[in-house]
């Protein structure tokens, strides 16, 4: 039986014994042939992140990719959304550290997540797996490391603000593992103060 649990801008996520189909859904607003191009690129390219990073950290398991459909079908992970548990998990603080870690090892291997937030990792098994990797790509430039890191330091502010400061703590200490942590927490310094220059106008 498929069930429906999320029906997002880009993709439609379908439970269905115990695998879950990523279905990337027309656009009507593109012309056909691009809405295609654009589709089974996308498809292609997340399904190719994923498999490089189910190499280094949790991620679900790609089962099969079907480039007519525009479907990824994935290992279901069963576990706790970190969005809506993280702050009452007695363990959070190595929760975080392991956040970090995953991060610092994906950055190693020149793969950008692109929308790190708690919404994207989910707690099983003792282990925090990453999921959606729809905005991520390979990059090795520090600046898109940072950046990266700029975003689950602002989804933890926004989400967790009551805990924001030890889970941040917990995240950096985790990502010290990193080859390149000095020259990424220096370039973060500068995108923070770029953030709120914005801010300011």
């Amino acid at each position: 039986m498929e069930k429906i649990i999320q029906q997002g801008a880009e993709a439609i996520l379908i439970h269905k014994n115990n695998l879950l189909l990523k279905r990337r859904t027309k656009k009507s607003y593109r012309l056909p042939i691009l809405d295609e191009k654009i589709r089974k690129q996308r498809t292609k390219k997340e399904a190719k992140l994923l498999e490089k990073s189910e190499k280094l950290i949790p991620v679900p398991k790609i089962k099969k990719v079907d480039e007519k459909t525009k479907e990824i079908e994935m290992e279901f992970i069963d576990g706790l959304k970190l969005s809506e548990n993280l702050d009452k998990i007695k363990d959070s603080i190595n929760i975080c550290k392991q956040i970090g870690e995953n991060i610092a090892k994906l950055h190693d291997n020149s793969i950008i997540h692109g929308d790190l937030t708690t919404s994207n990792m989910i707690f099983s098994n003792k282990k925090v797996y990453f999921i959606d990797f729809g905005l991520g790509f390979e990059s090795g430039k520090t600046e898109d490391k940072a950046v990266d890191l700029h975003l689950i330091k602002e989804a933890l502010e926004a989400k967790h603000f009551e805990h924001a400061e030890s889970f941040w703590k917990a995240i950096l200490e985790g990502y010290k593992i990193s080859n390149h942590y000095p020259a990424v927490l220096n370039r973060l310094k500068a995108v923070e103060k770029r953030g709120r220059y914005k801010q300011a106008y």
